[in-house]
């Protein structure tokens, strides 16, 4: 029972990475980006309000850190994940979701002084020749005359945004409790995205676009996390980062169910090499990737 935990977690964000796309038709990006958090927020303030309160003095001691993640991991990466379900696959959006700790490991090596270990090198040049396939759709070479879709560069950034999250997290180490670090951020991140939601074309929400925000807020952003921590506190930050290869497999499953999208031969090739590069490159996971314990995807 120890891996439901995990299995749990990836399963709900490969999930919010097909309701991502179903919800490019819905809702404004910028405004299911807000909404979430701002959601999450009164879901999590009932059990954070006190810790918060008490450790009130060491936030404000970090808050400009805490803007930094909150940067990173709850606007860069969700937002710009939010803006290119409008030009790229739920798939593709797994692909790139299951690379994060990939890059986390490169990161780790200039900003926690990390040796990058052969065996990560190798499976990062098959991952990513995997991935290389899969976005050329089987043809490597119209990358160089057509380059890549809006929404594959969109989500690169996104997962190297929360991919640096992680690696400063694990840096930082801030005395703040997991959650009161979370609910910090989750509020700082509502506040930033504001903007986005006020420029929005639309900033209702109607009632196709409701159950997508709040699987968002509820699933995508409180009981995923909790999964993942108590994953980790059962069988360990390596172990459960594995199950993160999942979430490519588990997004190709539920666009299936609910939007009846078949895979094609170069997504199966393709995932099936990035899925490869990654296992072999994190069959020792660096001390860095003990902070995807606090994953908010």
């Amino acid at each position: 029972m120890t891996i439901f935990f995990p299995i749990t977690a990836v399963f709900i964000w490969a999930t919010n990475a097909v309701i991502s796309k179903l919800a490019t038709e819905a809702i404004e990006p910028g405004a299911i980006a807000f909404y979430r958090w701002f959601f999450a927020i009164f879901i999590l303030l009932p059990f954070c309000i006190k810790p918060v309160w008490q450790q009130r003095q060491q936030i404000k001691a970090h808050l400009g850190k805490l803007t930094i993640l909150a940067s990173l991991g709850m606007v860069l990466n969700q937002c710009l994940a939010y803006y290119a379900a409008h030009t790229t696959s739920a798939t593709n959006i797994a692909v790139f979701l299951s690379l994060m700790p990939l890059f986390g490991l490169f990161l780790a090596v200039p900003l926690l002084g990390n040796k990058l270990k052969k065996q990560a090198l190798i499976g990062a040049i098959i991952s990513f020749s995997g991935l290389i396939y899969m976005l050329s759709e089987g043809n490597p070479m119209s990358l160089l005359s057509n380059g890549i879709k809006q929404g594959d560069g969109l989500m690169f950034i996104s997962s190297l945004a929360y991919a640096l999250y992680s690696v400063l997290l694990n840096k930082w180490k801030l005395p703040l409790a997991p959650w009161t670090s979370v609910f910090c951020q989750v509020v700082i991140g509502a506040a930033l995205q504001l903007p986005l939601l006020l420029t929005s074309d639309s900033y209702m929400i109607n009632h196709t676009a409701l159950p997508m925000v709040l699987f968002a807020a509820a699933f995508a952003s409180v009981i995923a996390p909790w999964c993942w921590l108590q994953g980790v506190q059962r069988i360990g930050s390596s172990q459960a980062t594995l199950f993160m290869n999942l979430v490519p497999v588990f997004t190709v499953i539920v666009s299936f169910i609910f939007l009846g999208k078949v895979p094609t031969w170069y997504h199966l090739i393709g995932g099936s090499a990035v899925l490869i590069g990654l296992l072999l490159a994190q069959v020792k996971i660096t001390s860095m990737q003990t902070a995807l314990s606090e994953k908010v995807v």
